[in-house]
């Protein structure tokens, strides 16, 4: 996955890769990865070509911002993230790929997925093949939670347009055998992303889009817990939510 970032700043600055190996001390190979593969270099690194680029070093390379370690606060907590914006979308669709039984997403639109790994539906489509369930629950753009949710974070409509950009995204899905799509218009505190017993949940803070809000990475300790506690929101919201037929939009 390339780092578009990067790129953008390298040309609108005249730098070439060999340009930036002599300034960190690296291998030009070891730049064209940076740019082309979104290889993330060591911290040392990243911030002597952020300095030498004029550029802020988690603008360049968001998953350098650590995540914050679990301590004895749960040994369901893997790992925090201060926001969603932190995590490169290779921690989701990583997390979509190691799933064997289950995928549950439970959003509003979470279009970011789609247009930054285009190849979300064929994953999907794959997990599906192999036997594992996939759940997806977007939201209702009709709905008057979506529409408060939109006044609240200042954002108009932008909240609507972006579930029905959601439902145009998954519409190749309807009728793969093992994946099911569903809305819901439930004030949604959290957005979820389950793979099996791991799962990264998106807080909800008002008036702040998802991208700007807290993750934190849980994996399922035995019963019960926050992992459970999460499960069972995202059933109480799947059993209310309304089946997505073909040709919807």
């Amino acid at each position: 996955m390339q780092n578009e970032r990067l790129r953008t700043v390298m040309t609108a600055g005249g730098w070439t890769h060999a340009d930036l190996a002599n300034a960190t001390g690296v291998d030009p190979k070891s730049v064209e990865r940076w740019v082309n593969l979104g290889r993330t270099p060591r911290r040392v690194t990243a911030i002597k070509a952020a300095e030498s680029l004029g550029e802020d070093v988690h603008a360049l390379w968001p998953a350098l911002r650590q995540a914050r370690a679990a301590r004895a606060v749960s040994p369901e907590l893997v790992a925090l993230y201060d926001q969603r914006a932190d995590l490169p979308v290779s921690t989701f669709i990583d997390l979509f790929t190691q799933a064997r039984e289950r995928i549950d997403v439970l959003v509003y639109a979470a279009v970011f997925i789609h247009e930054a790994y285009p190849r979300l539906n064929d994953l999907l489509r794959e997990r599906a093949a192999e036997g594992c369930s996939v759940r997806i629950a977007i939201g209702d753009a009709d709905s008057e939670n979506v529409q408060q949710r939109g006044k609240e974070e200042k954002f108009g409509h932008g909240i609507e347009s972006r579930c029905r950009l959601a439902l145009m995204h998954y519409r190749a899905l309807f009728g793969v055998r093992g994946i099911e799509l569903r809305t819901h218009g439930t004030t949604l505190y959290n957005s979820i992303y389950r793979a099996d017993d791991q799962m990264l949940v998106n807080a909800h803070v008002w008036g702040v889009n998802a991208c700007g809000a807290p993750v934190w990475h849980l994996r399922r300790n035995g019963d019960g817990g926050m992992f459970a506690s999460y499960v069972q929101s995202f059933e109480a919201v799947w059993n209310t939510a309304h089946p997505v037929l073909e040709g919807s939009e």
